[in-house]
């Protein structure tokens, strides 16, 4: 920042003494005009040898170094100050673990292109909305698995996100085991806020935790639970059977979410169940979450400021000493 980018005014009211300038001016042309003599010449031939002295050039140099200086002595009169400023921020974020069904049924065409990418999406800009908090990401289908472990690297579980796939863990829904080992990556954070936010589209029908169960675990440790269901209401376009080569058939069939379990889940630990039935409405979830979980931000502001008079001083002295060295020396009148 540059010297007067830097520079406020105290007492501006000082700068109404620049309204003399004009009367100054007036008078000096006025004073001059009557100073001046006339010649009379019978030719002008000869004057036109005749070169013009640096006095004639600098005539007028003492009224203006005259100007400066009381426009630098105004100046003073304003009182200029600079103002130094700095903050102090402290953040307490929030722990989140995203825990992201990845059984094939994610595949379904309900949303676009289908809820596993739609998933991810919605995932990695909630993760951009949320820069002081730490994330992790466990995946389940049939299993769970921690994919990415609480991190602030938000670049890298962002990453993640993106590769994730059907296919990496045995097929199932396993809503128990994905949430309990959600709970087990952030139970022993420090974190004011802890948070899972667990998000399937079907019924738990395998693993050797029960739902409830591991919302009882998630309560015990102060973990608070948000669950999405997500699915459209009627039939989807899902995925009935996959063969050997990788190639899918789908058929249309009943969408089906145990919303009462999650609900409980939710309910047991201060949390909130979320149906979205497509992109857009899984979109507003994650900005309600986002609403309800807000990162304590303590923010102290600090300010110093100092005179800043020397500069103008220097200006006005400068321009003084200018005059008194010319009014003595090349302008300097015979008694």
């Amino acid at each position: 920042m540059s010297f007067f980018e830097d520079i406020t005014f105290t007492n501006k009211d000082a700068f109404w003494l620049f309204l003399i300038f004009p009367v100054l001016i007036a008078w000096y042309i006025w004073r001059n005009r009557d100073q001046e003599g006339e010649f009379s010449f019978s030719s002008l031939h000869s004057l036109g040898k005749v070169q013009t002295s640096l006095r004639v050039h600098l005539r007028h140099s003492l009224f203006a170094l005259r100007l400066i200086a009381f426009s630098a002595i105004i100046c003073i009169f304003a009182r200029p100050q600079s103002r130094t400023s700095w903050k102090d921020v402290k953040a307490e974020g929030i722990d989140i673990v995203l825990c992201m069904d990845v059984s094939h049924s994610m595949l379904a065409k309900d949303f676009d292109p289908n809820r596993l990418e739609a998933a991810k999406e919605v995932a990695q800009e909630f993760i951009d909305s949320r820069p002081n908090d730490r994330m992790g990401l466990v995946i389940f289908s049939g299993e769970a698995f921690t994919q990415c472990p609480l991190t602030t690297d938000h670049a890298i579980l962002k990453n993640i996100i993106a590769e994730v796939k059907t296919g990496q863990l045995a097929d199932g829904t396993a809503i128990g085991v994905g949430l309990a080992d959600a709970v087990a990556r952030i139970k022993d954070s420090k974190a004011k806020s802890k948070v899972v936010i667990l998000l399937s589209d079907g019924v738990s029908n395998v693993g050797e935790i029960a739902p409830l169960t591991a919302g009882e675990i998630a309560k015990t440790f102060g973990v608070r639970i948000y669950t999405i269901g997500v699915g459209t209401r009627g039939k989807a376009y899902t995925p009935v059977y996959i063969y050997p080569n990788g190639h899918i058939e789908f058929d249309y069939i009943d969408v089906e979410i145990d919303e009462d379990v999650m609900t409980k889940i939710s309910d047991m630990t201060g949390g909130r169940y979320f149906r979205a039935t497509d992109n857009k409405s899984l979109k507003k979830v994650y900005g309600e979450i986002d609403k309800m979980e807000k990162t304590v931000i303590n923010e102290q502001s600090f300010s110093n400021k100092a005179e800043r008079f020397f500069f103008f001083a220097c200006v006005a002295a400068i321009a003084l000493l200018l005059e008194f060295i010319l009014r003595n020396t090349l302008f300097k009148t015979v008694p």
